[in-house]
């Protein structure tokens, strides 16, 4: 498993989706080379029934709206990060989060694995197990039991990242003597972020697979606790938690003429840290002017840089 890293850092959810066609993606580049990591987000295909994000028992979050309807542009993530890969060289590329389960285990290993060795180890897949069902059904995928589908996927990347002669025997696969070249760059494989609750399939997910933590819904909005919880059910599958790392969302706050406030927004920062919060996350508004929008990126990273020195 991973170290927790030597500071917190600051990561950026870019905006990879559009309710219209927004004509050019440029902005995407412009932006990911300010920051410690970029993330961004998945979706392979819609139904109608958006309004299930807002469904917390189907996998949702309570309240929550979708930010296109069903013909809303959305980028394919690890394409986006490839792409971004080639104009950055220290930034870490993530997913937040992947429905890793919606791809076949084995293209999945060799695509994620090619562009961790692109990107020279800067590759983490925050992977989660969705909440669409229509999305699995198009995949020919069953909903129900999707999260035993994701732990395959997981066993699967995990085998063909680190057995030269990789065999494997479960969930209606099997293989023996299989070789996949090149591993990833990362020992032992490119970084696991579970997304999830706070419950017992999930922590015992994050105690197998997981580098990482990406809170969800109640977890989310009340880290502390959320962190606390976890720590206790992960402790019970067995496993030392002072090497998981943990997200944290931040809510970006408005000044009195609509723009986005730096010290306010931050202020929530260092009891977030004090709770065991590694990454910080925030979706920071951006004006289309490049260098207004540099300037902006820029002073919230020294500001945040400043306030975890």
């Amino acid at each position: 498993m991973s170290h927790q890293p030597t500071r917190p850092q600051l990561s950026m959810s870019l905006t990879t989706f559009a309710a219209e066609d927004p004509g050019n993606w440029d902005a995407l580049f412009e932006h990911a080379r300010l920051l410690d990591r970029v993330v961004v987000s998945d979706h392979i295909a819609y139904g109608d029934d958006i309004e299930a994000y807002g469904r917390p028992e189907t996998g949702g979050i309570a309240g929550g709206k979708q930010p296109t309807g069903p013909d809303g542009h959305w980028l394919e993530p690890l394409t986006v990060l490839t792409a971004l890969s080639t104009v950055t060289t220290r930034v870490r590329l993530g997913t937040n989060i992947l429905q890793a389960a919606l791809r076949r285990p084995v293209v999945l290993a060799k695509t994620a694995s090619t562009l961790d060795v692109l990107s020279r180890g800067r590759l983490d897949l925050g992977v989660g197990v969705g909440w669409q069902r229509e999305e699995y059904e198009a995949a020919g995928l069953p909903f129900d039991g999707r999260g035993r589908l994701l732990d395959h996927t997981l066993e699967v990347l995990r085998t063909l990242w680190r057995e030269q002669r990789a065999s494997y025997d479960g969930h209606g696969l099997t293989f023996e003597n299989i070789h996949q070249m090149p591993k990833p760059t990362q020992p032992g494989g490119v970084p696991l972020w579970i997304s999830g609750t706070v419950n017992r399939n999930v922590a015992r997910r994050l105690a197998r697979f997981g580098d990482g933590w990406i809170p969800w819904g109640p977890a989310a909005a009340d880290i502390a606790d959320g962190i606390a919880r976890m720590r206790e059910a992960v402790a019970a599958e067995g496993r030392d938690t002072w090497d998981i790392q943990v997200v944290g969302t931040l809510r970006t706050a408005l000044d009195d003429s609509g723009r986005p406030d730096i010290k306010a927004t931050l202020e929530t920062v260092p009891a977030m840290i004090e709770a065991g919060v590694t990454d910080v996350r925030v979706t920071w508004p951006l004006v289309a002017d490049p260098n207004a929008a540099e300037e902006s990126l820029s002073a919230l990273v020294q500001a945040f840089h400043a306030t975890t020195r």
